[in-house]
């Protein structure tokens, strides 16, 4: 099976397996194609099938207009919303602007997740009479549990008031489902990666699995969530091991690339400082006419954060973007705090720096600053060779986890003190040639946001430490209420949920 297949794998199993119906009813089963979930899972072709299904949501990160990387980036106070205009994409402007309500909040941030965690409990139920191998057994419900604890974790942080649902409801109980208190949901996420990691490999042959869950993922996910639930001896054991010695080759294999820049180029998948990533591929022919539905596989963050209209003028030394959207754009006051840092090439494009030159032009969008994104900004020559609409079949594979973010999660764990921390934030310095400089939990924090930029992390972040209040106070973050999302108001609809607080 080779790489691109499984990409491919995950799009056709979505489609043909379940599909659920996400509002009030967001449990239920809609079952499409010729196997029933009554009677499938016969085998373990099928079983697989199942597994690549669960795998399908992580496509999330990425994919269709209301993915994770830009709506969260939008929320930070590193970028403007951008776009065509205020409502260009409702829901994105509102968090931008911290006015998000139970009303345009897009309900998907909700819905898709808990997708994904019913499909993994409907596979884990099944596996134990799938007559298979008991390794391979063992690895599915191992990455089924791996997949669940990541789905949840990225409802209780967005979230943090949810349902805790570990087993296939029936339609009739979906209407009596309650809010789990968040140490419970962090418990069981916990428990399924603790228990996953035995069953994991360490590594995976990247022609034949590239994408599959090794047990260095699961351990760095448990290490981040460990991070998020206070629990700062156990997080910096787990990342320990994921990291290794700072600047060398973990029992993983993982390593930081010699050049931060190469991190960004379409072809360097699966590289050795990628931990978790998503798959993109332009094998769904992604069209208009099921962008978005789950069904589509290529990588919207590119298209929606390029330039708009953009054009370059003859004999131009700047680079042959493709034009998109203008999403995401950086603040004024982030370009000014990368100024001298070396990431800052790799990092923004100064659109506005080349226009007053002369070497392009293009439309400016809402807030432009013309300080653009430039990790996820595909070339031309990056469009797909394929069928389906160009702008919606880019195949960059974007990072969830990777080396650089986990060697700073283990110093933060570690307080900011000591010997290893210190190296730890040496060797991410040092990757882009910049000298040592004293560890603190601040200056851990700060080379976070430069190392990380754009990449949809810096709104948790300042939650998780408490500083999103003072630095997002300005973009109309309001303390009690901000910190996580409204939950989408046709959820509470006939159902016993509740509201979080002040929405």
């Amino acid at each position: 099976m080779k790489l691109k297949k499984f990409s491919y794998l995950i799009f056709s199993s979505a489609i043909s397996i379940l599909s659920v119906s996400c509002s009030k009813d967001y449990l239920e089963v809609d079952p499409m194609g010729t196997y029933l979930e009554s009677n499938y899972y016969q085998n373990e072709e099928q079983a697989f099938s199942g597994l690549v299904a669960v795998y399908d949501i992580l496509g999330k990160e990425t994919r269709g207009f209301e993915n994770m990387i830009t709506f969260m980036n939008a929320a930070s106070d590193d970028h403007y919303a951008g776009g065509g205009g205020p409502d260009d994409g409702a829901g994105i402007h509102a968090f931008s602007h911290f006015t998000i309500s139970p009303s345009t909040i897009p309900t998907s941030y909700w819905d898709d997740y808990y997708q994904g965690v019913f499909r993994a409990n409907v596979l884990l139920s099944k596996l134990p009479e799938v007559p298979m191998g008991d390794q391979t057994r063992n690895r599915f419900i191992a990455e089924t549990k791996t997949l669940r604890a990541y789905f949840y974790f990225q409802l209780v942080r967005m979230f943090g008031n949810i349902p805790l649902i570990t087993t296939p409801l029936e339609t009739a109980d979906i209407y009596s489902v309650t809010q789990s208190p968040k140490a419970d949901v962090y418990v069981q996420i916990e428990a399924d990666l603790e228990s996953a990691k035995e069953h994991l490999p360490m590594t995976v042959d990247i022609g034949t699995e590239g994408g599959r869950l090794t047990r260095g993922a699961a351990q760095a996910l448990l290490g981040k969530v460990y991070l998020y639930d206070n629990k700062n001896a156990q997080a910096a054991q787990e990342l320990a091991e994921v990291n290794g010695e700072p600047g060398g080759t973990s029992v993983y294999g993982y390593q930081l690339l010699p050049n931060f820049s190469d991190l960004w180029n379409f072809e360097n998948i699966f590289n050795s400082e990628s931990i978790l990533e998503t798959t993109n591929t332009n094998q769904s022919n992604a069209d208009w006419g099921f962008w978005g539905s789950g069904a589509d596989e290529g990588n919207s963050v590119n298209i929606m954060v390029g330039p708009r209209s953009y054009v370059r003028s003859a004999g131009s030394i700047a680079p042959d973007f493709a034009p998109g959207w203008s999403f995401n754009v950086f603040t004024e006051n982030f370009f000014d705090v990368m100024q001298g840092d070396p990431r800052m090439d790799a990092t923004i494009a100064n659109l506005k720096a080349w226009k007053q030159a002369g070497e392009i032009d293009y439309a400016l969008g809402d807030q432009d600053t013309g300080y653009y994104l430039r990790k996820f900004m595909p070339l031309n020559e990056n469009a797909t060779d394929g069928g389906g609409a160009l702008e919606l079949n880019y195949q960059q594979h974007v990072y969830m986890i990777r080396l650089a973010d986990t060697y700073l999660l283990e110093a933060e764990a570690l307080g900011g003190t000591g010997a290893r921390a210190q190296a730890l934030l040496d060797a991410v310095r040092a990757r882009v040639g910049l000298p040592s400089i004293p560890v603190s939990l601040e200056a851990i924090m700060h080379e976070r946001r430069l190392e990380l930029a754009g990449e949809g992390h810096r709104y948790f972040d300042l939650v998780r430490t408490g500083n999103a209040a003072q630095e997002l106070g300005e973009f109309g973050f309001v303390s009690g209420k901000n910190e996580v999302l409204p939950i989408p108001l046709k959820e509470l609809d006939n159902t016993l949920l509740v509201q979080n607080p002040n929405y």
